[in-house]
C-alpha cells in the first residue's frame, strides 16, 4: 500500500519545465511578424481614441518600435536566405483586435493595456528563446537586439 501512495504522490508532483527547441528560423519570422502585426494594428486603433496622452505616448512609442522590429527581422531573414512573406496577425492577434474594436473608451484603454501586457511577454519569451537556441545566427543576432526592447517595453506597461 505505501509503494502504491508513494507512487501516486510521485505523480501528482508538477514536473520541471522541459526545455522547448527554438522554432525553426522561418517559424521564428513568421510569429515574430505576427506579433508586431499586432502590436503596431492595436496600437494604431487605440491612438485614433484614447484621451489619455500617456497611453498616446507608449502607442506611438509601440508602433514605431514594432515598425524597426519587423525590418529588423526581415533584414535577417534575407541575410539567412529566407524569402519571408508579408507580416499578418495570428488568430490570436485578430481576436483581440476585435475585443479592442468592441470596446469604447477607458474600457479600450483597460483592454490595450491587458492585452499588451501578454502579448509582450509572449514577444520576450519568443526573442529570448531563438537568441539562446536559434540555428540561424542572423536571426539569432537580431533576436537579442529585440528582446531588451521589448523588455523595455514590459516595464512602462508595468507602471500603467
Amino acid at each position: 500500500m505505501r509503494k502504491v501512495l508513494f507512487a501516486a504522490a510521485m505523480l501528482s508532483l508538477p514536473t520541471a519545465a522541459v526545455a522547448q527547441p527554438a522554432p525553426s528560423p522561418a517559424t521564428y519570422v513568421t510569429k515574430a511578424g505576427a506579433g508586431d502585426q499586432y502590436e503596431i494594428q492595436s496600437s494604431k486603433l487605440v491612438l485614433a481614441t484614447t484621451k489619455n496622452p500617456a497611453l498616446k505616448q507608449f502607442a506611438t512609442m509601440m508602433v514605431s518600435d514594432h515598425n524597426k522590429s519587423t525590418a529588423d527581422v526581415k533584414a535577417a531573414a534575407v541575410r539567412s536566405k529566407l524569402t519571408p512573406k508579408p507580416p499578418m496577425l495570428d488568430a490570436m492577434g485578430t481576436r483581440n483586435i476585435a475585443a479592442l474594436k468592441a470596446a469604447r473608451g477607458p474600457s479600450r484603454d483597460a483592454l490595450y493595456i491587458s492585452q499588451q501586457k501578454t502579448a509582450h511577454q509572449n514577444a520576450l519569451s519568443l526573442h529570448q528563446g531563438y537568441a539562446q537556441a536559434g540555428t540561424a545566427p542572423a536571426l539569432k543576432q537580431v533576436a537579442a537586439s529585440i528582446a531588451p526592447t521589448v523588455q523595455h517595453h514590459i516595464e512602462m506597461l508595468s507602471s500603467m
